[in-house]
């Protein structure tokens, strides 16, 4: 299969090639890794592109690992120089790029950023069924077709458990995180209660077109010429695309029939593992592995992994305890006396406390609340992506981004800086990120 489909990676990333092989080591890149402006200009016109094309090319490459940043400058990745002859690794390096697709989807209209940035988060949730979709119908999708599958997803994201329409984030407790600072800001008492309404169609049809083009833009999905006036436009996977879906079938149904697959690991390790894994087959990992031990060592070791600097690790550890259910009871409530853990616990212990119509707003402080959202922040900025990013903000601001970011670099958590300055850098809202940004700037300079 890598035979076949490693000549349709090379045509579709040939600029990213030639661009590697131009940049050679250069000293320098922005902070971001892209290419600096003058860079940019120099590539545009020893390679014939655009300045445009060129920085799409360069961030191609860095996506694939053609390029490699190191020391502030960026050079040569391995598999530039295996490019020619190894049909794996090109094969692999287009799946890099096609998990990758929200990067390169195209920024939406002004007008429809702050409903796009919370429904976007929640429709990328939704694009593993598209595809499947896609995969099973084996040839052109109407756009419509599309549409309606993608708002009853959504729908039933609406209407199901948790914090509803918020729950945009695959972190765990990022939703929690967002119901608990939500619902512990003061509320005017003339103002109408919100309303939880499903999304417009008019938003699901831009959401819709956003993840088209961005699947587009990666090879994955190939736009169908247009036919006679009146069709409604239609979509199919491309072959790069089929493999791609058929991928990561695979790796799900093998991760469903090898259940005992991280016993013998380490929690830091069942858990770095489980972070690549959906709720289902992680949950099957987290009994099995749970049970191949004493329940008192295992509890031990997932509050031990908890406790260090990964927030995402944190998160699932809790997700993790789940399984051990009432016999961790007494681990996790002293767990709850330390700050670092102290958010996580509380929720832990009023799921198992079965008390029906509990929010998160009402177990944890507005402290606990503002460093449950940063430290759920930093998940999301270390293993999410920009739109998951925004949304974070757009979820938990109702509104008022000042107030969320005070709170922010209120709460003393020691991530509070990188998160802020992410958004900045991120949010498409020129106003929001500059409260970030100065948010940010208090942190490091101690501002209360």
């Amino acid at each position: 299969m890598p035979a076949e489909l490693a000549p349709l990676a090379r045509r579709m990333l040939a600029d990213a090639v030639r661009i590697a092989h131009w940049a050679g080591e250069l000293d320098r890149v922005d902070k971001r890794g892209e290419l600096l402006p003058e860079d940019a200009r120099a590539a545009g016109r020893a390679l014939a592109m655009t300045v445009g094309a060129a920085a799409k090319a360069w961030g191609q490459a860095l996506l694939t690992g053609l390029v490699e940043l190191r020391d502030g400058g960026a050079g040569p990745g391995w598999r530039l120089h295996a490019w020619e002859h190894d049909d794996e690794a090109v094969v692999r390096g287009w799946s890099a790029l096609f998990d990758a697709w929200t990067l390169l989807a195209p920024v939406p209209p002004a007008a429809l950023r702050g409903v796009f940035a919370v429904l976007a988060g929640q429709a990328v949730d939704q694009a593993p069924q598209l595809l499947s979709f896609l995969h099973l119908v084996d040839g052109p999708v109407p756009d419509g077709e599309l549409m309606e599958l993608l708002r009853r997803g959504l729908d039933e994201r609406h209407h199901g458990g948790g914090v509803g329409p918020t729950a945009l984030s695959p972190v765990p407790h990022a939703a929690s995180a967002v119901s608990a600072v939500r619902g512990s800001e003061p509320r005017d008492a003339d103002a109408p209660e919100e309303e939880s309404a499903p999304p417009a169609p008019s938003d699901v049809a831009a959401v819709l077109e956003w993840m088209l083009d961005g699947l587009i833009a990666v090879g994955a999905v190939v736009r169908e010429p247009q036919g006679e006036p009146g069709v409604e436009p239609s979509v199919r996977l491309s072959p790069l695309g089929h493999w791609a879906v058929r991928a990561k079938l695979e790796e799900i149904c093998t991760v469903a029939q090898t259940a005992a697959g991280h016993i013998e690991q380490s929690a830091l390790e069942l858990l770095t593992a489980c972070a690549r894994y959906s709720p289902g087959p992680a949950r099957a990992e987290y009994r099995a592995w749970v049970a191949a031990r004493p329940v008192d060592r295992a509890v031990s070791e997932l509050l031990e992994a908890a406790r260090g600097d990964d927030a995402l690790v944190r998160g699932l550890a809790f997700e993790a305890l789940r399984v051990a259910g009432g016999t961790a009871e007494q681990a996790v409530r002293a767990a709850a006396e330390e700050p670092v853990l102290r958010p996580y616990a509380l929720l832990w212990l009023a799921e198992q406390s079965d008390e029906e119509g509990v929010v998160p707003a009402d177990v944890l402080t507005r402290e606990d609340a503002a460093w449950l959202w940063v430290d759920t922040g930093a998940a999301v900025l270390d293993h999410g992506d920009t739109v998951l990013l925004v949304g974070h903000v757009e979820a938990a601001a109702v509104g008022d981004p000042n107030r969320l970011f005070t709170r922010a670099r209120q709460s003393g958590h020691p991530r509070a800086a990188s998160v802020l300055t992410a958004v900045a850098q991120t949010h498409p809202d020129p106003a929001v990120a500059r409260a970030a940004r100065r948010s940010a700037f208090s942190v490091h300079h101690g501002g209360a």
